[in-house]
């Protein structure tokens, strides 16, 4: 029982989550201002994009943002509505409508809190580097291409593919309402683009809405905006579970939980390696208490009618440059957020979705990185094959079904590098030759007798004639499971079956209790056919030809 509580104590916060705040506190309430700003009109942005609404943009960064301050395993992740989850979204609002959002939220987080309490907060490391970055890739893509509706003053179609969308989309814009529109998305990328050459220090994305918006205004354009916005959050209450709604529910839930673990798993790792403005990392994090923070932060999202949250990747990094140590500027960054929910709810419903779309189309491109996407190219061919499939998968199909393909593309490529690389070589005697020689063979495995590897190698050492005893050498092989040790056995019993001898040497310390289990020792014509050195395997092999040859006399 006190093993079982002490386990849970580890996801709970504590003084230790606020260390080093009396010095850092000033820093960390500027980088919370800082992110509450910048977070804002990705919040909104990232709501209307996946069919939610602006308002459950808005809910998510407050609710879940703060949730996940508190409860989470980085110091300094910003959690929030994210692009990533928006792909995912779209389609269920499209199906379910968007009041299935907030129960989809709930189920998605109790799945993540779960996979965090079941310490598999780790798992986000085996994901190779390829399938990481072509994920990222058709991410941006898709985000880009889901606001083409908004910067064309059109409406979407829910439930297309995003390519065949977003011509449709395009081909059903009208004059003067089409000019307009992307002309709001052009002042919008420009500003964004241009403005920190001019001055760092003032956020970008907030001016250029308030640009577009004044400009917008002053012109009476007749286009679409955000519209009336709540002036409070509403009281929590757990959705309506529908049982007929639930089953289909259930998929997408999964398949949001896992999006959610691993970006935000993600964004944690990346966090951590990050440089403040005082030189110093960021710090350590803790996988599986970020997975229950980010699970917690949903459920409370889903509570108050938002949607599932995850950690961002852009709202992290702003904080971190921004000189935040500790967890207090994120929770500041929510508490702005609310502010403006209270304070300004009006002001901001009159943004138009145009200037929405121009952000999101902005931040779409810098998800981008053209020296990684060289670097994974020119990697590998294998690389650079799983790097542009899993990018066309999740365009064209889904999220998690291009991450599964990736990571089989991957492990596929891996494990036949590990074949090439292992495999079997016969050696000559050492020392000078005796009589008798030509009919004892040594055999050295190398690398990994594993399930890839271990149909070669009985091939190529069953195929030998002419010869008495077989000498295997196990002393180079560095990675051994059960179907490299049963293969074993099937070698030694296809050469002692044609009267060859056999003996092992070298059998690695960490290797004995599977070759003894699997049967490698048994079927050895004796127990004491196993040696630790060449040496006594050679003199050992001698005396076998020497009887044989006596006995045939």
């Amino acid at each position: 029982m006190s093993a079982a509580l002490a386990h849970l104590r580890r996801f709970l916060p504590s003084r230790r989550d606020y260390d080093g705040l009396r010095s850092s506190w000033k820093t960390d309430l500027l980088a919370g201002i800082t992110v509450g700003i910048v977070a804002l009109p990705l919040a909104l942005a990232f709501g209307v994009s996946s069919g939610v609404g602006a308002e459950a943009g808005l809910i998510t960064a407050v609710v879940a943002g703060l949730v996940a301050a508190a409860m989470g395993g980085s110091h300094v992740q910003v959690s929030g509505p994210t692009g990533a989850m928006v792909v995912v979204l779209a389609p269920v609002v499209a199906v379910h409508g968007a009041g299935s959002i907030a129960l989809v939220s709930l189920l998605a987080g109790l799945m993540v809190v779960i996979l965090g309490i079941s310490g598999l907060g780790r798992a986000v490391a085996f994901i190779p580097w390829p399938v990481v970055e072509g994920f990222t890739l058709g991410i941006a893509a898709i985000i880009f291409l889901q606001q083409v509706p908004m910067a064309t003053g059109t409406e979407g179609i829910p439930g297309h593919n995003t390519v065949l969308a977003a011509v449709e989309a395009a081909s059903r814009a009208t004059l003067p309402t089409v000019l307009q529109t992307l002309s709001i998305v052009a002042v919008v990328a420009a500003v964004m683009l241009l403005l920190p050459k001019l001055n760092k220090a003032l956020p970008a994305s907030l001016v250029a809405v308030l640009l577009a918006t004044v400009a917008a205004e002053l012109l009476q354009l007749d286009i679409p905006r955000i519209g009336e916005l709540p002036h409070s959050l509403s009281a929590p209450s757990v959705p309506a579970l529908d049982p007929a709604a639930l089953g289909g529910l259930l998929m997408p839930a999964v398949s949001i939980a896992m999006l959610a673990a691993i970006e935000s798993l993600l964004s944690a790792r990346v966090a951590a390696g990050m440089v403040g403005p005082d030189g110093r990392p960021s710090g350590t994090y803790s996988p599986d208490r970020e997975l229950t923070g980010q699970g917690l932060a949903s459920v409370a999202a889903g509570l108050f009618g938002g949607m599932p949250a995850t950690g961002a990747i852009a709202r992290t990094a702003v904080n971190v440059r921004s000189g935040a140590r500790t967890r207090l500027s994120a929770i500041v960054h929510a508490l702005v957020l609310l502010a403006i929910i209270y304070l300004a709810a009006g002001l901001v419903g009159k943004i138009p979705l145009a200037v929405l779309a121009g952000i999101l189309m902005v931040t779409a491109t810098r998800m981008v990185s053209l020296h990684t996407v060289t670097a994974v190219l020119r990697s590998t061919r294998a690389d650079a094959f799983v790097f542009v499939l899993t990018a066309l998968i999740t365009v064209a199909f889904d999220l998690i079904v291009a991450i599964e393909i990736g990571l089989v593309a991957a492990a596929l490529f891996t494990l036949r590098k590990f074949a090439s690389l292992s495999g079997v070589k016969r050696e000559e005697i050492p020392g000078a030759r005796l009589q008798g020689d030509e009919h004892i063979a040594i055999f050295r495995l190398d690398g990994a007798m594993f399930f890839g590897a271990a149909e070669r190698v009985l091939q190529e050492i069953s195929q030998v004639r002419d010869i008495q005893v077989a000498i295997i050498r196990l002393s180079q092989v560095r990675m051994l499971d059960a179907t490299g040790a049963h293969t074993l056995v099937e070698v030694i019993s296809a050469l002692e079956l044609r009267g060859v001898t056999v003996l092992l040497k070298g059998v690695q310390p960490q290797h004995l209790e599977l070759v003894t289990n699997v049967g490698v020792i048994r079927s050895l014509r004796h127990h004491k056919h196993l040696f630790t050195s060449l040496p006594e395997a050679v003199e050992h092999a001698r005396s076998h030809v020497r009887r044989n040859a006596a006995a045939s006399v």
